[in-house]
């Protein structure tokens, strides 16, 4: 992996490893799949994505990317893994998705590009998984125009996100392979709020993600103790 590339090949390894199971809904990303439903309505109802040019930075299997586009928006899905990237181009062949495309880029890269070039930005599950996430922030600043709209999702740094997103998900509800996170990766949302301060996001509303493990049922809530999601936004009259 070049040094230059803010990834960590481990990472990319690992998901890449999984990339067949992608698109299976009972399968290892089982979780993604049921909570795509919940994070793509809170989007649309902060902003509507009819008509939108969306990218979702971190696309892996195109689980949101592929929403996004039948949401009626024009949507790009980006990511460094070769093999995810065919997982997610197959299946929007399969499923005949219209307005949606992937490319094998960098946030970063993809940002001296295109800057300016998107109405909305996304950037779901993925900062966590990255050495500099406060890199991939600028890149999705520099992305989106003014005015528009950049959505984060990661999981919070504590004791209880510990206990629950690691040792509870991973070891004893086995709702995701061990290993797929990192304890000392994980991002509070006060760090996240200073990344997205110093590119020059204003953070208009912030929700967190909860689950039932009996009823196997994910909501929406004020808790951010654990999953939590972020809505910024480009203030007009910013450089692109």
């Amino acid at each position: 992996m070049n040094a230059s590339i803010n990834a960590d090949a481990a990472e990319l390894a690992k998901f890449s490893d999984l990339a067949h199971r992608w698109w299976d809904a009972d399968g290892e990303f089982r979780p993604l799949h049921q909570i795509n439903p919940l994070r793509l309505a809170w989007m649309s109802g902060l902003c509507p994505l009819q008509g939108k040019t969306v990218l979702d930075v971190g696309c892996g299997g195109g689980i949101l990317t592929d929403s996004l586009a039948r949401a009626g928006a024009n949507a790009t899905g980006i990511d460094l893994s070769t093999k995810v990237l065919r997982i997610a181009q197959l299946h929007a062949l399969d499923a005949q998705t219209e307005n949606v495309k992937y490319r094998e880029i960098s946030a970063e890269d993809m940002a001296l590009e295109q800057p300016g070039g998107f109405d909305v930005v996304t950037c779901m599950e993925m900062l966590e998984h990255v050495p500099d996430p406060s890199s991939i922030v600028q890149a999705c600043a520099t992305l989106v125009k003014p005015g528009g709209w950049v959505f984060f999702s990661t999981l919070n740094r504590n004791p209880k996100s510990f206990l629950l997103a690691i040792v509870g998900a991973e070891y004893v509800l086995n709702m995701l392979p061990r290993g797929t996170h990192e304890y000392a990766k994980m991002i509070r949302p006060s760090e996240l709020a200073g990344f997205c301060r110093a590119a020059g996001l204003n953070l208009t509303h912030s929700r967190g993600l909860s689950f039932n493990p009996l009823t196997q049922r994910y909501w929406l809530n004020d808790d951010t103790s654990v999953n939590y999601l972020m809505a910024t936004q480009k203030p007009l009259g910013l450089p692109k």
